[in-house]
């Protein structure tokens, strides 16, 4: 069974320097039928003007995985990390017992694009940590490439829960596919572009929740499509 969340119907928040769409609920936008899927809790997308960003601020109990779509995001943390975030980069954080940071537009000229992320780890209490890669285009293009795991294989970041996301870059005719194993489901999320899941129309901003069904099939309908999936226990 596929379930579409449509774009125009997330959560949005605009203030001036940040311009944000939620897919589930998040801060003032609250809807009981949206608050997250398995483990995933936060998919915000969010824009954010020159030289603008988030002050120092805490979390803890949070996976926190942030991609970034256009520009550059500067990363600070209380463990000490620095760092610039850039497009195709994929950086996770472990709030865990607790962590405060900073996000902050790297330019002064352009807005930055990006995904934050949040799934509920599989622990309360793990210890704050922070990685971050850099993923080729050609890596991910007709293809889907995991960036993140349980086990931090195929050089993909660490998540703490039962989740391999995959990312992939499709040009029109394209398509790939991926097999969901028993008790597993899945969350599409599409980041750029036009793309046919198993029969249905998605654009950017799109979701879909996968349950019941052994494969994923995705086709690129327009140049330049970009997909994540969630692949997650149910």
């Amino acid at each position: 069974m596929i379930t579409i969340r449509p774009a125009h119907e997330r959560g949005a928040a605009n203030f001036g320097w940040l311009d944000s769409r939620h897919t589930f609920s998040f801060g003032n936008y609250y809807d009981p039928r949206h608050m997250g899927f398995a483990s995933l809790r936060v998919i915000n997308e969010d824009k954010v003007t020159p030289s603008a960003g988030f002050g120092t601020h805490g979390h803890r109990d949070m996976e926190i995985i942030t991609y970034v779509l256009d520009g550059a995001l500067e990363h600070k943390d209380s463990l000490g990390t620095g760092s610039v975030i850039r497009s195709g980069d994929v950086q996770r954080m472990t709030a865990g017992t607790g962590i405060r940071h900073s996000e902050f537009n790297a330019s002064e000229q352009d807005s930055v694009h990006f995904l934050q992320i949040w799934i509920l780890p599989e622990a309360e209490g793990l210890e704050p940590g922070y990685e971050q890669i850099a993923i080729a285009a050609a890596a991910k293009q007709g293809q889907l490439r995991l960036v993140g795991s349980r086990d931090g294989r195929d050089g993909s970041v660490t998540i703490h829960q039962d989740v391999s996301l995959y990312t992939t870059s499709l040009a029109a005719g394209d398509r790939v596919e991926h097999t969901l194993a028993a008790s597993r489901v899945a969350w599409v999320q599409v980041v750029r572009g036009a793309v046919d899941l198993n029969g249905h129309a998605l654009t950017a901003g799109d979701g879909a929740a996968i349950r019941d069904l052994d494969t994923l099939s995705l086709r690129g309908t327009a140049d330049a499509a970009e997909v994540l999936v969630f692949d997650m226990a149910a």
